[in-house]
């Protein structure tokens, strides 16, 4: 006998949420926040209709369904099950910080805040969160949005959705040799704030942001296109270190290959810093398109 679908409500603390956990009180709060020109009732109304968000797509699940909620915080310590249909409460980044953790399950996004957030990702309202949840399922029409991953010489893994930055932990300078797949010889001696390897959802953000800075004359990928664009921040030339690779794209197959010359190196994606890859002095890094993608539910 096949379970029942079960609904997997992803969301995460509001900002009035975190200022309690740091004051203590409603009232200390709102001194904090009056003390820097700001008023508490704003923050209070957008957790109100965070919350009531919450309740209303948690009402909207099937009742033959099973039923769960995560918080972004404990999303990898978190197992999802194949029949899972993930339903993100929140940000666009709510998505992005859950794909790396997903092996093909339908994502439904719901829009907390229509109107400040951008809606790229979390494409819906709450209000159409049960007729969604009745034809989420392993056959959904959904958008198959690529994903990034990078693969270690020792087997570490990671994957995400908009981004992997590859660079120094602090504010030092990262040191690594770089090529792509088939290249001749050892690669690029280079010394650099980092290197960045987006897809075309992250073409919406960081990745964006480099484009436009570079004046490149790379095309943008679309979310859905099999292309990641890569960037160079900041390369330094030296006697020793060179700036004549510095952006390119890659396809399906192909791939960026970083050797580290650091004592420390950090890969994470998606701007979750406390879950990175840790390289050391000669481990060598791969990245290119993952095998899995993100199925967005349109």
């Amino acid at each position: 006998m096949s379970l029942a679908p079960r609904a997997v409500l992803v969301h995460r603390r509001t900002e009035y949420e975190e200022l309690l956990a740091r004051h203590g009180t409603h009232g200390q709060a709102a001194f904090f926040l009056s003390s820097r020109g700001r008023s508490i009732d704003e923050v209070a109304r957008r957790h109100e209709d965070t919350r009531q968000a919450l309740r209303e797509v948690a009402a909207a699940v099937p009742l033959t369904w099973r039923s769960t909620r995560v918080e972004r915080a404990d999303l990898d310590r978190f197992l999802f099950a194949p029949e899972d249909v993930v339903v993100v409460v929140g940000q666009d980044g709510l998505v992005a910080n859950t794909a790396k953790y997903l092996s093909g399950q339908p994502v439904v996004g719901i829009d907390t805040d229509p109107g400040r957030n951008p809606g790229v990702l979390v494409r819906h309202r709450r209000t159409e969160a049960a007729a969604l949840l009745r034809t989420a399922t392993a056959t959904a029409r959904a958008d198959e949005l690529t994903m990034v991953e990078a693969v270690a010489d020792d087997t570490q893994r990671l994957l995400a959705l908009n981004e992997i930055y590859l660079g120094p932990p602090g504010h030092q300078t990262a040191r690594y040799r770089l090529d792509e797949d088939g290249g001749d010889g050892p690669g690029e001696a280079q010394a650099s704030s980092g290197v960045l390897v987006g897809t075309g959802t992250g073409a919406t953000g960081w990745l964006r942001s480099l484009w436009r800075e570079r004046g490149s004359s790379l095309a943008l990928p679309a979310p859905c296109d099999a292309r990641l664009l890569w960037f160079v921040r900041e390369a330094w030339p030296s006697p020793v270190t060179g700036t004549s690779r510095v952006a390119g794209e890659l396809g399906r197959g192909q791939g960026l290959r970083l050797t580290v010359e650091s004592d420390r190196l950090v890969v994470f994606g998606d701007g979750m810093e406390a879950d990175a890859l840790e390289l050391t002095w000669g481990q060598s890094v791969r990245l290119g398109i993952a095998e899995r993608s993100l199925r967005l539910v349109v």
